[in-house]
């Protein structure tokens, strides 16, 4: 299972790493804590926080430019013998891809993994992080 620092899942959200831990204070988000005492978001938690995130919109919704490049986290995969439907939440946006099977196999993907998706034209492309 995939385990994201304070700072890397504040990082993935879209948000400071001082929200991340006031989320985890408060009990929105939960953590764990390593040996060493610092404090652990498990990926398919933060992929359940980053889908709760992605049904509000932000400001940054209306002053940024999007980019082509989404970091996020794996939501959802369904797989069969030959294509697989990746689903991404990057920050407030909701990406879905449809690759082979063989290629969610090759990057690992699965929810709570951390994953880029690469958009050119009509083409989503999905990287592992």
């Amino acid at each position: 299972m995939h385990q994201f620092r304070m700072g890397e899942a504040a990082r993935l959200l879209g948000v400071s790493a001082d929200t991340v831990r006031r989320w985890a204070d408060q009990g929105r988000l939960e953590t764990t804590r390593t040996e060493g005492g610092h404090r652990e978001v498990a990926g398919t938690e933060l992929a359940r926080l980053a889908l709760e995130l992605g049904d509000q919109p932000t400001e940054a919704d209306r002053t940024v430019s999007a980019r082509n490049r989404f970091p996020g986290l794996v939501t959802r995969v369904v797989k069969d013998t030959v294509m697989a439907q990746v689903e991404i939440q990057a920050g407030p946006h909701r990406i879905v891809s449809l690759i082979s099977a063989e290629a969610v196999d090759a990057l690992g993907l699965e929810p709570g993994a951390p994953a880029v998706a690469s958009i050119k034209s009509t083409n989503v492309i999905i990287e592992a992080t």
